[in-house]
């Protein structure tokens, strides 16, 4: 345990605070566990190879402070938050957006109503340095990080409505990152991320098929706790109208239930609602 702060360079958790507070500071600290960690989930080691990541990743830190300063340096050896909360298990479903989007105050219109410490969490998102608030900005660190991601979905689902984020989520698509449909006569066609609901909280992301027209849940539980709303309604529908192209044609083919080779009258369907209605009354009678 004492071996992975040592080959991060940093100091034992018995000492951690005093060290933060003297020699590194908060943000550079949260920023070098932050490249650990990304590095270790997107690669998905295995516990005897932490100390190869935490070398790898440290030895890239080294470099980064002893390379020419400032404007020389290579802006892509850093992590930043977006790259790594789109490297997370669970989030592959996500684009980066691009942080000049971001940065825009018009695409932002409206979000800072719904987000609960706003400024902090676009900070974060941006990676830019947090006012200095002291100890409460500690207590209210975990929250800051749920309004981030809060945040960065709310934009992600404006932003996949743009050219920009179209092509990105259409590169996925295409890799099938979505999926496939489960019905057999859509013939594994390739699906899509899609929100039942615009507004945050109100139900789960789920999976589009163009070809059936209908919705699904995703096959792994990793991706029961996104919110739908941060792909939104409207998602797969506008990158068919922008690519027509891709657009499959309907399936001509459909399960039809027979019995004994014959097709099943609809009116079978009615009598035998019917009847189970009338036994459960009688039960209930009984």
């Amino acid at each position: 345990h004492h071996l992975f702060f040592f080959f991060l360079g940093l100091p034992p958790p018995s000492t951690l605070s005093s060290f933060m507070k003297v020699e590194l500071g908060k943000q550079w600290y949260q920023r070098r566990v932050r490249d650990f960690q990304h590095y270790y989930i997107t690669n998905n080691l295995r516990y005897y190879d932490l100390i190869v990541a935490t070398i790898h990743v440290t030895s890239s830190a080294s470099s980064k402070s002893t390379a020419s300063s400032g404007s020389d340096m290579s802006s892509s050896e850093e992590v930043s938050w977006i790259n790594w909360f789109c490297g997370l298990r669970g989030n592959e479903y996500f684009c980066e957006v691009d942080e000049d989007y971001i940065q825009d105050k018009f695409n932002l219109t409206g979000l800072s109503d719904m987000i609960p410490h706003y400024k902090k969490a676009l900070d974060m998102i941006l990676d830019l340095e947090p006012d200095d608030d002291g100890d409460d900005a500690q207590g209210q660190n975990d929250l800051v990080e749920q309004a981030a991601e809060m945040l960065y979905g709310l934009i992600h689902a404006r932003y996949i409505l743009t050219n920009r984020g179209l092509a990105m989520m259409l590169e996925k698509y295409q890799n099938s990152e979505f999926g496939t449909c489960i019905r057999v006569f859509c013939e594994n066609q390739l699906m899509l991320p899609i929100g039942l609901s615009d507004n945050p909280g109100e139900s789960m992301v789920k999976l589009y098929c163009p070809k059936c027209q209908d919705v699904y849940v995703p096959k792994s539980s990793r991706y029961h706790h996104i919110d739908g709303a941060y792909f939104g309604t409207s998602f797969p529908h506008m990158l068919f109208m922008v690519h027509p192209e891709y657009r499959p044609k309907p399936s001509p083919s459909s399960f039809i239930p027979r019995l004994y080779g014959f097709k099943i009258h609809p009116l079978a369907y009615q009598l035998q609602v019917e009847a189970g209605v009338h036994w459960k009354e009688s039960r209930k009678r009984a």
